[in-house]
């Protein structure tokens, strides 16, 4: 049958994306949370991303759910609104079959929707996979954070990447390379 459906994500989700990301958590460094979470705190998670306006996306195929993809804002302060961080988990099943494409692709979708400007992927290194799927996508590496993260008894790098969801104005492009040739931005003085 082979019926591919993209939905928004509930809390009678919570469990699957559990046993989805659970095995994340436990067995690699892609994700830096380390204690395995359960139902309720997914349902949480679910619950406080869409009441902030953001889209949480299941892709379920012939009515089994094989992955998930959701943005979170990117910090907390004002100024950083309009930027979200987003990211894309797979059950083993789904890997290799473009599922992660099409879910993040989806999550894009939404978020220029939404109005938001920055989608920022963070990855923990190595991983090729990820970095490719975000090449793919049209980000941009624009950060290596080295020794942020520490699991499995060693130090993790974390590559950043960045897709503008909106267009730059004139103005704004015209900063844009000011600040690349310059590499120093000053705001009002400070």
């Amino acid at each position: 049958m082979n019926t591919l459906v993209l939905r928004d994500a509930s809390a009678c989700d919570a469990a699957t994306i559990c046993r989805i990301y659970n095995p994340y958590i436990l067995e690699s460094c892609i994700s830096f949370e380390e204690i395995p979470v359960d139902a309720a705190i997914i349902s949480r998670r679910i619950q406080d991303c869409q009441d902030a306006g953001l889209p949480w996306l299941v892709a379920e195929l012939d009515g089994e759910v094989l992955g998930y993809a959701y943005a979170s804002r990117w910090r907390a302060r004002s100024a950083y609104r309009h930027a979200v961080e987003g990211s894309v988990y797979l059950a083993p099943a789904a890997q290799g079959r473009k599922l992660g494409s099409l879910l993040y692709q989806a999550l894009i979708q939404r978020l220029r929707e939404g109005g938001l400007h920055t989608l920022i992927g963070g990855i923990a290194l190595p991983n090729a996979a990820s970095e490719g799927l975000h090449r793919s996508l049209g980000f941009r590496k624009v950060a290596r954070f080295e020794q942020v993260g520490w699991k499995f008894g060693r130090w993790l790098d974390v590559a950043y990447w960045q897709l503008q969801l909106t267009p730059l104005d004139e103005d704004e492009r015209e900063l844009a390379a000011n600040v690349q040739a310059s590499d120093t931005l000053t705001c009002n003085g400070r």
